[in-house]
């Protein structure tokens, strides 16, 4: 029939998306996603006699729309609509044209069970420890630090978010739980401030311009000789990041003990507790109260800041073109959401980093 598409202008055209530079492809290429194959399947309760028979998708596959969704801030409608609409996306995910393609319900319903299974974790994990078999070890030291990621502001009176900060739900909630499921009870308000801009004419305001935001943090830690993520957790926007420092963010098996952070992490307790675990701290020291910061001590600062400057690669990636902002409700989906962002940063950081190999 004239004007149908016939196998040879298929083959035409995904070797013209090859050639043009297909981001997916080389997702494929650098990643084997079966390794992730033992872990969603415990987490899905996948097996041979279980509850509802068969599963509908392969969970590799689905787990795979996770991974488009991640790195291009897509949500599970427009997810759906671009997998049946692009060559590209099919060709990533082993689908054909006469495939049945998984709606938004059923990418819901995936995500929602591994955030319920507690399985995103694991999956990183498993990445990380394929990383580190392809010779990609944690070396040279590592780089801690944390950004904020936007979730949609919560119009709370201040009973109600007196109530919220106090672990409670607000009396006038309990009697609709239609409202109160679209309320994310976990998100928090925080201020972050921003370096002043200069003005018109050429001076700059005494101090930096705080601008209020609303959602969670990604912490995480990345290895200075590769700049993947080893280590990360995800919190509500107040939570105080230096407290992260010794709650599990740092990566013992680094091969260099050093540490860099900004002055947020530098405490006394975060100094005891490097010391008493073999770290060797290169956090920048804060400025004295009321006094200037002694000349040595600005110099050290700015060196430490050359090395911790490439954390902010990090984040520029993942706020700037994978677009990360948490549309779910509630820290246990935004864990997800942030941990399938630090998974598919890492795929992308691996691809570059096998460019130099490759050329």
């Amino acid at each position: 029939m004239r004007g149908q598409p016939g196998f040879f202008d298929i083959d035409e055209r995904l070797k013209r998306l090859s050639d043009l530079g297909d981001q997916l492809e080389a997702f494929g290429r650098a990643v084997d996603f079966e390794i992730f194959r033992v872990d969603l399947v415990k987490a899905l309760a996948y097996s041979v006699g279980s509850q509802g028979g068969r599963p509908p998708f392969d969970p590799v596959m689905m787990f795979k729309v996770l991974v488009i969704q991640a790195a291009n801030s897509l949500s599970d409608e427009r997810a759906e609509f671009l997998i049946s609409d692009r060559l590209s996306f099919m060709r990533f995910l082993g689908l054909g044209l006469s495939d049945r393609v998984p709606d938004a319900r059923t990418i819901w319903l995936f995500r929602e069970k591994l955030t319920k299974a507690g399985a995103i974790q694991p999956l990183f994990d498993r990445f990380d420890a394929a990383l580190r078999a392809s010779g990609y070890i944690a070396m040279r030291g590592q780089i801690i630090d944390a950004s904020l990621v936007a979730a949609p502001k919560q119009r709370n009176t201040e009973d109600e978010k007196k109530a919220l900060k106090e672990g409670r739900i607000p009396e006038n909630w309990k009697a609709r739980p239609a409202k109160l499921r679209q309320k994310d009870r976990d998100a928090r308000w925080t201020v972050k401030f921003s370096k002043a801009k200069e003005r018109p004419d050429g001076t700059k305001p005494p101090v930096d311009i705080a601008i209020p935001a609303f959602g969670y943090q990604n912490h995480v830690s990345i290895d200075r000789r590769f700049g993947l993520i080893r280590k990360w957790q995800a919190t509500d926007a107040a939570a105080y990041e230096g407290a992260r420092l010794r709650e599990g963010l740092l990566d013992r098996t680094n091969t260099a003990s050093q540490v860099w952070a900004d002055t947020a992490y530098r405490s006394k307790a975060n100094e005891a507790f490097m010391e008493q675990n073999g770290f060797v701290s290169r956090v920048h020291r804060k400025k004295p109260k009321g006094r200037p910061m002694d000349r040595r001590t600005a110099i050290a600062n700015g060196a430490k800041s050359k090395v911790r400057a490439f954390v902010e690669h990090v984040f520029a990636e993942q706020k700037s073109r994978m677009g990360l902002v948490v549309r779910t409700i509630g820290i246990a989906r935004a864990t997800t959401k942030i941990g399938m962002a630090n998974i598919a940063y890492n795929i992308k950081r691996l691809i570059f980093l096998q460019k130099p190999a490759a050329a």
